[in-house]
């Protein structure tokens, strides 16, 4: 299986797999005045800034919900999972060209550079999404068990984004134009999703359009869990879970037969 011979060669190295990890996130704060207390004031900021502004300002737009806070949870519950999708999708893309002198000095599973990305990028979004979670509790609006079907939804979000993360890292590579396109596409691709806008505000006829949007369904049980407090629609996760496993497939598939290639190409 090509899966499995690849994550055990991940397994034999995976001290260097988490020192990676420790190594880049300790390197983000090392000649900062705060520290790593930064991994917390940045977050905080942030959702200070969605909680007064945000909900003073749109707290009436949201159908349904009469709470105070409805909007900058929405706009949290959208704009803190999307970052962790964009944050692993644009790193893929350019792990083997920023680590190229690493992968033609030393032998190790090169598959081991998109899962650092993964963990990094987990790190970040962990201390982020605690910190909302808290502020859940806080101002009551924790919305109890169904809490726990964030996982399963997290994990496909994961899952998916660094399948096409590593279609696109291996294809930037050959053709470095991949890279730019994506990062202008990725723009338009986060204002296409339901984040700082409900569904609802757009035009019946774009909104129909949503459904060729693989991240709209996933952006939308993020916030229906954390907004309604209840289950979301399941079946609309169908079509972003077949694509998950295309992209995975594929991606393993492509980085296999061209990891021999990418090393001259670099």
């Amino acid at each position: 299986m090509i899966s499995l011979s690849m994550f055990r060669g991940v397994w034999r190295y995976r001290g260097f797999v988490l020192g990676s990890v420790k190594r880049e996130f300790q390197s983000k704060y090392r000649n900062s005045l705060f520290g790593a207390l930064w991994t917390v004031l940045n977050p905080l900021a942030m959702i200070t800034v969605y909680t007064v502004i945000f909900s003073e300002v749109m707290g009436s737009r949201l159908q349904g919900v009469n709470s105070t806070f409805a909007y900058s949870i929405y706009l949290c519950a959208g704009a803190l999972t999307w970052g962790l999708f964009a944050e692993i999708t644009t790193r893929a893309q350019t792990v083997f060209i920023e680590n190229a002198n690493l992968i033609k000095k030393l032998q190790f599973p090169r598959i081991c550079l998109p899962i650092i990305v993964v963990l990094n990028a987990c790190v970040n979004f962990a201390i982020i999404f605690g910190l909302f979670t808290a502020f859940l509790v806080w101002s009551g609006h924790f919305p109890g068990a169904v809490y726990l079907l964030l996982f399963p939804v997290l994990a496909l979000q994961i899952l998916f984004s660094i399948g096409l993360g590593m279609v696109l890292g291996v294809l930037n590579v050959f053709f470095r134009d991949v890279g730019q396109f994506f990062g202008i596409l990725l723009q338009f691709w986060f204002w296409f999703t339901p984040i700082v806008y409900p569904a609802t505000a757009l035009p019946k006829p774009v909104r129909e359009l949503l459904v060729f949007n693989p991240m709209a369904a996933v952006i939308a049980s993020y916030q229906t869990i954390l907004v309604h407090g209840r289950a979301p629609d399941w079946a609309s996760m169908l079509p972003i879970a077949i694509l998950t496993v295309l992209c995975c497939v594929m991606g393993l598939l492509l980085f296999r037969k061209r990891s021999g290639e990418m090393v001259d190409e670099l």
